[in-house]
């Protein structure tokens, strides 16, 4: 077996659109992981909060749920 690396295929350009929507999917995402970070952050350097200063699950789960049956259908 050969050491080689196997060679990298060959890429196909993206028009502009679908370009423009890997960037915004892409920052949308890094957003998301820049948030995780401090709080992971925070934890580390604070300790974890004590449960009385959290939201229990159902209370953030129906209010979810809530917003969402108030928004407007939406064509997909």
């Amino acid at each position: 077996m050969s050491q080689q690396p196997a060679p990298a295929p060959a890429r196909q350009p993206l028009d502009e659109h679908a370009a423009e929507s890997a960037r915004a999917y892409a920052a949308a995402e890094r957003a998301k992981a820049d948030v995780l970070a401090s709080v992971l952050e925070d934890i580390a350097a604070n300790g974890y909060p004590s449960p009385e200063s959290g939201v229990p699950w159902e209370t953030a789960r129906d209010a979810h749920l809530a917003r969402l049956a108030d928004e407007q259908p939406r064509v997909a």
